[in-house]
């Protein structure tokens, strides 16, 4: 790792700490060795450039690579300098995770099948996978809930645990947190994270530990929390994530970074919610797409580090790669009342101030590219809905916003106070009824003020005499166990079970889909009156038909705000002014008269929250429940498949892999399996969402037994390769332009000319051994980054996609998979080439001599054998790229280096 670092600006350096020296990479000696301004930089940027330092190899990452640090300065991000960053470690949860661990699996047999050793075959970073999307909100608002839901998530995901616990035991540097403990974000928040990594390396016969800044990247867009904790963290795809921990770079822009400056401190009634959804609103208007945000000024010194955690968690939904905060005295102190050992902290506050990353009020602003600026002062309280999670309402006009949608959006002006009779109740149901009140989703959950909060609420409420609407179903999903061990010492906990508010489960639940059915008499009534209905959630995603199908007005919400809709029942109430309902006296209350006070929160915090809760409830962390630990596993080094899962199969990617890798062919007489227009997403091209029975994945499944009940989606099923090929570019609204003015995944079959789904024409041309290529537009890849856009693409036969231009992550999962991206010169595209589709295409100049970013030949010859020759770009950028793609993708090339290696 570090010890080969090149040192160009002679800043390797030692740091003692208590008894412990550790070698780091001073940015004050790189500062004065040439690197000059550099103290100015941005706090995230520091960490960017350490990384540098540390793994300069002349190669990946150069001199001029790092210097282009110093002239950020200048041009402030806008001049796309790419770079080769190594972040320390990988954090998964298990929908994404499955398919990962099934490739280090499947590169355990094809080791094996190469006379290797497969215990050589391990992540090469630190990988933790979280398992916390699967757990659903089926029972609720009764004691028996939690138990029952987890005994439910066992049952549906039996295969899936059963492969994850072979992993756990099975690799070195990988370690699985079962279900029921937690939300991936909020452990590594509480209990993962450590803010400086350390790593112990031989160097000269002789153990050196290195410090450098904690850094990941995870398979969840909210891997972002952790910048709360100063850790600079963000989701990628599984691609990405495969690359990082089998020791590759992820390759990115040094980017642009936007100062959002803090000031003043918050009021009395609001909530760390609040202000994260106004600070989303207008980091949305300002558009950071693509860029850091960082947060500075003198608010900071009134943010706990939770409320910091909530900010940047949502940097997803106000579009930037993270939103980063840096050390301080809170960080420190965020790590102590969190049970991190005493030689860690003090580590942490050591290194950062010898790094210049230590932030105080008298720390002078960085440089950024852009600023905005907020008063905390400001803030009111706030919703956001009812589809988008920048769109914020403040609370005093949430009802009448809500009446503006029904009309505008929804088209029903004059239905607000219509109602309906539920069959087999007492109560009737209307537009903008709250169906759903949930706490859940790790924005809130991990902050103990705004749980504190509700559950001080539900005390109040429950003195007052107030009970929740008979249509609400309610539901309590903490991040993690020591939430429900404050709110169990504090007697919190009682008052909520009181209002419907029981323990569901310890996950994602509601805020990705998983709020479970509604009570079917409720269900049928929103169906059968089409009916507006509602949820109120504390979650950070709230688009159309996420949470629930019965359900088209979603609005985020501070938990405290979401037991006061629960109990309110309608959207149409205006909590400002409105009641909430009648007390057990008969006269109205409203929310001011249960709104916990500000100290009386701070004061239950102080003496619920403690050291000893985080110690106690992470201790055996890695253990497990009973579920957990009576699963079987079969299988040791190697995994034992079984034929007949359709959840979890060996990949085809190591079949016949020889030791050393087939010399790259040209492309000779390729098919076109598909011509696409401009933005194809990775949304269009990866499998997503249900499996139609009629489609092939459908087709499949069906074949092997399973009902269509049980077909589950493709994110469930992302571990089986038959069933997610068969979804790739089977999107319902793509258009290839093979079949002009039709939607779907179809092309045609040449020289037959048959129509039929890209998957059968694809494995048609597989078995007649015709190679095949796409063709597509300007920003082919846009959108997620989904590494089963790039592994359809590979397991489908096409060994090129020719296109005006890639988005960037796309672009190298292409390559990461063995599939070289072409690009047209300006003005060039196949509408200007003519193209139907039925063209025999050939690529001259990968067979030799082939280097990044060369120019190669396309010959493209018509059925009526007219042919024509132009120079397409080779967009497999870097030397590493190179490597990857002759050796048929990231995975066999590191496959065949450790096999060397042995």
């Amino acid at each position: 790792m570090t010890a080969t670092s090149l040192d160009s600006f002679k800043c390797r350096k030692t740091l003692k700490v208590g008894a412990k020296t550790y070698v780091y990479f001073s940015l004050k000696a790189a500062e004065k060795n040439g690197l000059t301004g550099i103290s100015s930089l941005p706090y995230s940027l520091k960490v960017l450039l350490e990384n540098l330092l540390r793994h300069e190899d002349g190669r990946s990452v150069t001199r001029e690579s790092i210097q282009n640090f110093a002239h950020w300065l200048t041009n402030r991000g806008k001049a796309e300098n790419e770079i080769a960053y190594r972040p320390a470690r990988v954090l998964m949860q298990d929908f994404t995770g499955v398919p990962a661990v099934v490739d280090l699996a499947a590169m355990r047999d094809a080791m094996r099948n190469l006379g290797g050793d497969p215990k050589k075959i391990n992540p090469l970073a630190p990988v933790d996978l979280v398992i916390d999307h699967s757990v659903m909100v089926d029972f609720f608002a009764n004691s028996k809930a939690f138990k029952q839901n987890v005994a439910l998530e066992y049952d549906r995901n039996g295969e899936r645990y059963t492969f994850l616990k072979w992993g756990q035991g099975a690799f070195d540097n990988f370690r699985v947190v079962p279900p029921g403990t937690g939300i991936c974000h909020q452990v590594n928040l509480e209990y993962l994270a450590r803010t400086v990594w350390t790593k112990k390396v031989q160097e000269k016969g002789k153990n050196v530990e290195y410090a450098f800044p904690d850094t990941l990247v995870g398979t969840d867009s909210h891997t972002t929390m952790v910048n709360g904790l100063a850790v600079l963290g963000w989701g990628v795809g599984g691609i990405e994530a495969e690359a990082a921990m089998l020791g590759q770079p992820t390759s990115m822009l040094i980017p642009e970074v936007v100062g959002f400056r803090l000031e003043g401190e918050l009021p009395e009634g609001t909530t760390a919610t609040d202000l994260v959804l106004t600070v989303t609103q207008m980091l949305r208007k300002k558009g950071v797409v693509g860029k850091f945000v960082e947060f500075y000024g003198p608010g900071l010194a009134n943010l706990a580090l939770e409320d910091m955690a909530t900010i940047a968690n949502m940097a997803p939904e106000y579009g930037a790669t993270c939103g980063f905060f840096p050390v301080s005295a809170e960080t420190l102190a965020y790590l102590k009342g969190t049970a991190r050992p005493a030689a860690q902290i003090a580590l942490v506050e050591k290194y950062a101030r010898a790094q210049g990353m230590f932030w105080t009020a008298k720390s002078a602003d960085p440089v950024f590219t852009d600023t905005l600026a907020l008063d905390l002062s400001t803030i009111e309280p706030s919703m956001a809905g009812p589809k988008r999670p920048q769109d914020r309402v403040t609370l005093k006009t949430a009802a009448s916003d809500f009446a503006h949608v029904m009309a505008n959006e929804f088209k029903k002006a004059g239905e607000l106070h219509s109602r309906f009779k539920v069959e087999g109740t007492n109560f009737d149901l209307g537009h903008g009824d709250v169906v759903i009140a949930a706490i859940t989703s790790c924005t809130n959950t991990s902050n103990p003020s705004v749980m504190i909060g509700a559950g001080l609420l539900a005390r109040n409420a429950v003195k007052k005499g107030l009970t929740v609407k008979p249509w609400v179903k309610t539901s309590l999903a903490p991040g993690s166990q020591v939430v429900t061990e404050y709110l169990k010492s504090s007697g919190l906990q009682k008052d909520l079970d009181k209002l419907g508010f029981d323990l569901v489960g310890y996950g994602c639940t509601t805020c990705i889909g998983n709020s479970g059915p509604l009570p079917e008499a409720i269900s049928e009534a929103i169906k059968k009156n089409d009916l507006v209905a509602a949820a109120v959630l504390s979650g950070n995603r709230n688009f159309e038909g996420r949470v629930n199908p019965d359900v088209r007005a979603n609005y985020l919400a501070s938990p405290p705000l979401v037991v006061a809709y629960a109990l309110a029942g309608s959207l149409t109430v205006d909590l400002s002014k409105d009641p909430l309902g009648l007390g057990k006296d008969g006269k109205p209350v409203y929310l001011k008269d249960i709104w916990p006070a500000a100290k009386e929160i701070a004061a239950s915090v102080r003496k619920n929250v403690t050291r000893k809760a985080f110690a106690t409830r992470y201790a055996d962390v890695f253990k497990g429940d009973a579920d957990w630990r009576k699963i079987k596993v079969e299988g040791g080094l190697t995994f034992k498949w079984s034929m007949s899962s359709t959840y979890v199969q060996n990949p085809p990617y190591f079949e016949g892999m020889k030791m050393a890798p087939d010399p790259v062919t040209d492309v000779v007489n390729a098919r076109i399996l598909g011509l696409f227009l401009d933005s194809i997403t990775t949304d269009h091209i990866s499998p997503a969402g249900n499996i139609k029975a009629t489609s092939p994945a459908g087709t499949y499944l069906t074949e092997h037994q399973v009902r269509p009940v049980d077909f589950n989606s493709y994110g469930a099923r992302r571990g089986n390769h038959e069933v997610m090929m068969r979804g790739t570019f089977a999107n319902i609204r793509i258009k290839n332009q093979m079949v002009p003015g039709v939607e779907g995944g179809v092309t045609r079959h040449y020289p037959s000319g048959e129509q039929m789904p890209i998957y059968d024409a694809a494995m048609r041309y597989a078995q007649e051994d015709v190679p095949l290529v796409i063709f597509a537009g300007k920003e082919y890849g846009t959108g997620s980054s989904r590494d089963w856009a790039a592994k359809g693409t590979k397991l489908l036969g096409v060994r090129a996609v020719i296109a005006q231009s890639f988005e960037r992550i796309h672009r190298s999962n292409l390559v990461g998979m063995g599939v070289v991206p072409l690009q047209f010169k300006d003005g060039e595209s196949w509408q200007t080439l003519g193209l139907k589709g039925d063209e025999i295409v050939t690529i001259h100049g990968l067979a030799e001599g082939l280097k990044p970013r060369a120019m190669l030949q396309l010959m493209i010859t018509a059925p009526d054998g007219a042919g024509r020759i132009i120079d397409v770009q080779c967009r497999i950028d870097t030397l590493d790229e190179l490597d990857y793609y002759r050796n048929g993708g990231i995975m066999p090339y590191v496959l065949r280096s450790l096999a060397k290696a042995a």
